[in-house]
């Protein structure tokens, strides 16, 4: 999405030439390949716990953090495995995001209509207010001390996390299309008129 936002408002002109099918092919492969190197490498760090008490995860999917609470044996290597993959996938992905933004904002610094940057301006004021929610999820979940670990505070932020910020995804991005907002408005009118 980053670099969609960019490729859209820096290279406007060029967007079909460089967002081509193939690119989108490579990009979409690249975070698949990903997401299967660090699934086995948590898988693979598993496989060495042990598990002498209860095997009921205390939490709403089965993540990560909940089930080295279970665990009896020495979670170190894992807690290191994780908080190394955690900080090159969430920190490469941030530094892109950030990186991509900072050549957007110094082209919305060079648009001269108010009409333009307005509309450029809201074209990725959503998706980086999307980046920060989830990102500042992530990092409070993944990257803090074992010591500060809590249960039942991580259930609300694995929540917000997993599916709060996806519902809002599409309610947010379709808020932004001007026949949305109109049937919103007739709705709210009708409502307020009705009450």
């Amino acid at each position: 999405m980053a670099y969609d936002g960019y490729v859209a408002i820096c290279n406007l002109l060029l967007f079909t030439v460089t967002m081509s099918r193939q690119l989108c092919k490579q990009l979409v492969t690249g975070v698949y390949a990903v997401g299967v190197v660090d699934s086995m490498i948590y898988t693979c760090c598993t496989f060495r716990l042990s598990f002498c008490s209860s095997k009921i995860i205390n939490h709403f999917f089965c993540d990560v953090l909940p089930l080295l609470a279970l665990s009896c044996s020495d979670t170190r290597v894992n807690e290191i495995m994780m908080f190394a993959s955690m900080s090159c996938i969430v920190l490469s992905s941030l530094v892109t995001v950030l990186l991509s933004y900072v050549y957007v904002i110094s082209t919305f610094l060079q648009i001269r209509s108010a009409k333009g940057r307005h509309k450029a301006i809201s074209t990725c004021s959503v998706h980086l207010t999307f980046v920060v929610l989830y990102f500042g999820t992530l990092f409070f979940m993944y990257l803090r001390p074992t010591s500060s670990y809590s249960m039942d505070r991580d259930k609300v932020t694995s929540v917000f996390y997993t599916l709060l910020i996806i519902m809002l995804n599409p309610l947010i991005y379709s808020l932004r299309n001007t026949e949305v907002k109109d049937a919103l408005r007739k709705a709210m009118n009708r409502l307020l008129t009705n009450s």
